[in-house]
């Protein structure tokens, strides 16, 4: 199986994408929604957190495991990568590279977590690749728990995006990184409002093609994963409106299992 894992709602944007790029594949996915937001934890808790979401999908006999998370793959893919010996993707490294590929002047922006925005970690990663090409960020807390509550076409959450982008903005940004799994879900909006000359990067579908190009490249790994079709999803606090949101995401009916780390 193909293991995926996110602080809440958001790393379905992955799963979504995932189960488009490879059809058949089975995967298992928690939200950790009972301690959800990870953006505004230590990064000691961050990390523990990583570590158990990671022995918990592994314990579902997951072999391969996709970080669904910015912040956490900010701040914890290598020490996931140490303790578990499976192949463990992060969104970071395929959105960089996506933003690099499209971008005309270079000038890339990137909005994120408070944890993820602190971390530099775009920012690192785009100059090492590109050491000309101009990086802003911009911390957008309040994105997270209003598509958590569903809030996603509320005029609350438009005027909320409108001033998170308002600084990208006035620095004539060329490229837009979504560095959160969560904020896909309000692609529309932001798109719209950072302008349509504005090439906005979704990192979930990144981080899908990425897993899809290396599991072509490791024969031995694809055999080893089972493909029929089967998806499970467990969450660690169940409400109405995350099945709800997250029907909408999958565009299909799911069961929700709630279990305790």
């Amino acid at each position: 199986m193909i293991g995926i894992f996110d602080s809440g709602i958001g790393g379905l944007t992955v799963v979504r994408a995932v189960m488009d790029a490879l059809p058949g594949y089975d995967i298992v996915y928690f939200g950790d929604t009972a301690r959800t937001p990870y953006g505004n934890k230590s990064e000691k808790t961050v990390i523990e957190y990583a570590l158990q979401d990671t022995e918990f999908l592994l314990k579902q006999e997951a072999k391969v495991i996709v970080v669904a998370c910015n912040t956490v793959s900010s701040i914890a893919t290598e020490a996931l990568r140490q303790r578990f010996d499976v192949p463990v993707y992060e969104v970071v490294s395929p959105a960089v590279d996506e933003a690099l590929k499209v971008s005309p002047g270079f000038i890339i922006g990137v909005i994120g977590t408070r944890a993820t925005v602190e971390s530099r970690v775009y920012e690192k990663k785009i100059k090492e690749k590109n050491p000309n090409a101009r990086v802003f960020a911009a911390a957008c807390p309040l994105l997270v728990p209003l598509v958590e509550e569903g809030w996603l076409k509320k005029p609350e959450t438009r005027m909320i995006v409108k001033k998170y982008l308002h600084p990208l903005k006035t620095r004539r940004i060329d490229t837009l990184i979504l560095g959160c799994t969560h904020y896909p879900l309000l692609k529309g909006i932001i798109a719209h409002k950072i302008g349509k000359r504005v090439k906005v990067i979704d990192s979930s579908t990144a981080v899908a093609d990425r897993v899809r190009t290396l599991l072509k490249a490791t024969p031995n790994l694809d055999q080893s994963l089972s493909k029929n079709g089967n998806s499970e999803f467990f969450v660690s606090d169940l409400t109405p409106q995350f099945l709800k949101t997250a029907q909408s995401v999958l565009r299909q009916r799911i069961h929700l299992q709630q279990v305790n780390l």
